[in-house]
């Protein structure tokens, strides 16, 4: 665990996000809407040029590998847009006794998100689990997730906070603008650009998160500019944090129980509990940016999704160390 923590600590990202949430406290001018920087002109292109990587980068004939598990997949994705769904609505009322509404809606935004690819692949691999299906599980779910997150929001979201109005009809149109038709491009030319950006995925991989810590900066602009901390104060980051690693103990535990219910072997196993459980924040704010615009409360929403995914990290690599370490 000390060894996870000192690598994650020492992640340019993490930082990142951490600097550009600082930035935004103390110089809320520079990436508001309407700004210095412009950022809420500029980051419809990077939006696209995020799905457009994530498009030419996912490996589609490794992903047919692992088709043929349909009872994996189906716990994998029955977690991600099932059970995640349930047990907000269980945790609905005490959430909602604690935080303010956008901050709830920002669980309810966490509950419906698709499941991350990258890390899900990475920690199947550390752990010694069933990589083709994590490919497979962690593809199907990003793509299904175009367009049943924002389904599930507008299904879900049955009192929405005063001034919050979401178009679901209109954001599916906008994520098939910005999100979709990229992704499809990209995936049309992995065929003959696939190598070539894999040789170079330092770069792009630069890129994606570049555009992230932007949305990072100018989501969090906007809800200092409109009273984020002058509202709430620092506590409102603990009460996030602890509400976020409920959920994560509750599906890790959920996932782990199902997966030896049904008498999977441990590949399968590791592949159900790091797909199921995972959250994708680097697909996720890119989506909260189109499906709620520039709401001035859009650093609320995001703020569950920034907690899970460090969370979610630092378990699941103590989790996939574990793992890695049994015989056989």
């Amino acid at each position: 665990m000390p060894q996870t923590l000192n690598a994650l600590f020492n992640d340019w990202f993490l930082r990142g996000m951490v600097a550009a949430v600082l930035i935004a406290s103390f110089l809320p001018d520079l990436g508001r809407s309407g700004g210095w920087l412009h950022l809420d002109v500029l980051l419809d292109g990077g939006i696209a040029l995020v799905f457009f990587l994530h498009g030419i980068g996912i490996p589609t004939e490794k992903m047919k590998a692992g088709i043929s598990n349909w009872r994996l997949h189906l716990v994998v994705q029955g977690f991600t847009f099932v059970f995640f769904p349930l047990l907000y609505l269980a945790l609905q009322w005490p959430l909602a006794q604690l935080l303010p509404p956008m901050l709830l809606l920002g669980f309810l935004y966490l509950a419906v998100l698709p499941s991350t690819i990258t890390s899900s692949v990475a920690m199947t691999a550390i752990a010694r689990g069933n990589v083709p299906a994590a490919i497979f599980n962690a593809t199907l779910s990003s793509l299904i997730g175009i367009v049943l997150t924002p389904a599930l929001v507008g299904l879900l979201l049955t009192n929405a906070p005063a001034g919050l109005h979401v178009d679901v009809l209109g954001a599916m149109q906008k994520i098939a603008v910005f999100i979709l038709l990229p992704f499809v491009a990209g995936q049309v030319l992995h065929r003959w650009l696939g190598e070539w950006f894999a040789a170079r995925k330092r770069w792009t991989s630069l890129m994606d998160r570049s555009v992230i810590l932007l949305l990072v900066l100018s989501s969090f602009s906007d809800s200092v500019a409109a009273g984020l901390w002058t509202d709430y104060g620092a506590g409102l980051l603990l009460l996030t944090l602890a509400a976020s690693a409920v959920f994560l103990a509750i599906v890790l535990a959920t996932s782990t129980a199902a997966a030896r219910a049904l008498k999977f072997n441990t590949e399968d196993e590791i592949t159900a509990v790091f797909c199921g459980s995972k959250k994708t924040l680097a697909a996720g704010l890119p989506m909260a940016k189109v499906l709620f615009g520039a709401h001035p409360a859009l650093g609320l929403i995001v703020l569950p999704i920034m907690f899970y995914h460090q969370l979610q990290l630092i378990v699941c690599a103590a989790m996939a160390q574990r793992y890695a370490r049994r015989e056989g």
